[in-house]
């Protein structure tokens, strides 16, 4: 297939290019946190009557399986926990709705990976997502420049309910309050969320077959990191770059020749180098010192109540955090945090043996399949981004990467490693 023209093929691939492509159109109307539950239940169950139709589909593997299971397993403590705080049946039938457009998505779409949605599609809409960002700059640096509202609207569509109002609204920039400088977030809902967004979008950016539109996503996905101003977006941005650049020597014997001396040096001034590392450390804390403080604070204060007080199945619902911590909620910035606050033990072990189990699968693939490589890298970013962010909030944002690890999780007899193979199954009609 000509690296220029790909585009859909059959219902699926036309449903999800078309999310993704018009990403800033949905956000124009204040629909994006709408969009991806929407598509994820319906593609989950087209799969289901395939599945029952006996229609072609990949099998769904046992990672996969794993990750239905944990979710399960996160709604079940979800529920515990509203029983034993005694929250009442009103927040949790809204807490359920909550899963269902949160939590639930994060199985959901590796599952939906097993229908005939090829990778390209994705890589090539996320591109031009990434091209109408470079086109659309201009338009946001303007809005800072000439001093226009930060924020334009809310959409009415936010009465449909949600995390926040920032979720729903149209903002053209905001200014850090630490240093009084702008800081852009786009279509998503803090300026963080976009650096996440802009390291997803890269790795999808070096699958990319056409040198044009991998040009325009590497330089739209570094665009986003640099307007996010996100420390833990630029250190996964390196981490990424570092990951590919070593995939594409690790079986050459010149990255051992090279790697004998640099370890014995290492050895020699390795004092010297933590050292730095440390002091590295602490200049990236202290860039935001008021950001460090309070994400500190938040996480102490959600160990400390976890552990006193609802270990298991924690607290069910968020809590809004004390003065100290700006009356953010409890647990926030930190999806282990926060998961032990809301749903506990249970909850966190439920996270963790899918991410493990996902893991081990694609270490273990990582050198048979070009694909795992892809599904390892947004591995990688989900597991950075534990640390500094809730999951499940963003998933309606990175829902794209959850697909592409499920493809790169599809059984080894049933899933066809070379790209020719790929594109024939992808044109069957439905």
């Amino acid at each position: 297939m000509d690296p220029q023209t790909v585009t859909p093929q059959n219902a699926d691939e036309r449903l999800v290019y078309k999310a993704i492509v018009y990403s800033y159109l949905f956000w124009l109307v204040g629909a994006l946190y709408i969009v991806a539950p929407v598509i994820a239940w319906i593609l989950f169950c087209r799969l289901l009557v395939k599945k029952i139709s006996y229609q072609p589909a990949h099998t769904i593997s046992l990672a996969h399986y794993v990750w239905l299971l944990g979710m399960w397993v996160m709604l079940m403590a979800l529920i515990v926990g509203h029983l034993e705080q005694g929250l009442g049946l009103a927040k949790l039938i809204k807490s359920t709705i909550g899963w269902a457009k949160g939590w639930a998505l994060l199985a959901i779409f590796p599952v939906v990976a097993c229908l005939n949605i090829r990778p390209q599609i994705i890589y090539r809409a996320c591109c031009q997502v990434c091209k109408h960002t470079v086109l659309l700059l201009p338009i946001f640096l303007l809005a800072w420049i000439i001093r226009l509202p930060s924020t334009l609207y809310v959409s009415p569509l936010s009465i449909i309910g949600g995390p926040g109002p920032e979720f729903f609204s149209l903002s053209l920039y905001e200014i850090d309050p630490g240093s009084g400088i702008p800081r852009w977030r786009l279509f998503t809902p803090w300026a963080p969320a976009l650096g996440m967004l802009g390291n997803l979008y890269f790795i999808f950016a070096l699958q990319e077959s056409s040198t044009q539109w991998k040009r325009w996503g590497v330089i739209g996905s570094l665009l986003m990191v640099l307007m996010s101003q996100s420390r833990l977006a630029l250190i996964c941005y390196l981490a990424l770059f570092g990951y590919f650049s070593m995939l594409k020597f690790v079986r050459s014997p010149i990255l051992y020749f090279i790697l004998c001396p640099v370890i014995l040096a290492t050895g020699f001034v390795g004092e010297s180098i933590l050292n730095k590392i440390s002091m590295s450390i602490a200049a990236v804390k202290s860039a935001r010192a008021d950001s460090t403080r309070v994400r500190q604070a938040l996480a102490d204060i959600a160990v400390e109540r976890w552990w006193n007080e609802a270990v298991l199945f924690g607290h069910g619902i968020v809590e809004r955090g004390p003065h100290m911590v700006e009356y953010m909620p409890i647990g926030s910035h930190h999806t282990w945090y926060g998961l032990l606050f809301v749903k506990g033990l249970v909850g966190a072990v439920a996270l963790a043996v899918p991410m493990l189990v996902s893991f081990v699968v694609l270490m273990v693939n990582i050198f048979a399949r070009p694909l795992a490589k892809v599904g390892m890298a947004i591995l990688m970013l989900l597991m950075l981004y534990t640390l500094g962010e809730n999951l499940e909030i963003l998933a309606y944002l990175f829902w794209p990467g959850l697909i592409i690890l499920g493809k790169a999780l599809i059984a080894d007899n049933d899933n066809m490693p070379t790209e020719e193979a790929n594109e024939q199954i992808s044109t069957r009609q439905d």
